[in-house]
């Protein structure tokens, strides 16, 4: 499926990108012919800013849960786009195994179980980033990643010392120096290195 563009008419009255990815999902198709009974609601969504993820229920004539499949939309929303087009998506399920892996675990705790090797592998690809992005680093963390990354500078490290200014996270060199910053820093793999802790001596007094 290609992009779907629109105007602010387009979109019906809706002003959001989310008000309207969940009214599309949202629909029932009465039987006609050979055309069985469709119905669709949407459990769950979460808009980041350029992706929609919806937990999708699908139900029979007597509103019964068939099952609940995961929908992405990939967004393009520009409210003050210059030609009035303020507003595109290309929507996907997760059968066709989206590149895109940052669903939240809200959305993927509502999925019906399946066997379809693009949805697992999907599944699989989101909650290895979950994994990763809710990993906790505390002030005056050793963090290596597997291989050096390379600075607009020239330089190249591997190793840095996570310094928080207040919710914010800085990194260092292990001695404390510079400033660096790396962007999608938990989305990233990398160890949490567990140092040796030095015990204190102390003498009694004499």
């Amino acid at each position: 499926m290609g992009w779907f563009t629109m105007t602010h008419m387009g979109m019906g009255g809706h002003e959001t990108p989310k008000a309207y990815l969940d009214a599309q999902l949202t629909y029932e198709r009465r039987a006609e012919g050979d055309k069985p009974f469709q119905g669709l609601r949407v459990l769950k969504s979460v808009y980041s800013g350029s992706a929609y993820y919806a937990a999708a229920e699908r139900y029979d004539e007597k509103g019964a849960r068939i099952y609940v499949t995961a929908i992405i939309c990939l967004v393009r929303w520009n409210p003050r786009a210059a030609d009035g087009y303020i507003f595109g998506y290309k929507d996907m399920d997760e059968t066709v195994g989206p590149s895109e892996a940052t669903c939240p675990r809200s959305v993927l705790a509502l999925l019906s179980p399946t066997l379809h090797p693009f949805a697992l592998d999907w599944r699989r690809r989101c909650y290895r980033l979950l994994a990763l992005k809710e990993r906790r680093v505390n002030d005056g963390d050793l963090i290596r990643f597997p291989e050096p990354m390379r600075f607009t500078d020239g330089s190249e490290h591997r190793e840095f010392r996570i310094r928080r200014e207040g919710k914010k996270a800085v990194l260092t060199l292990t001695d404390g120096r510079g400033r660096f910053k790396i962007s999608g820093l938990l989305e990233r793999r990398f160890e949490i290195v567990r140092e040796p802790k030095v015990a204190k001596t102390f003498f009694p007094a004499a």
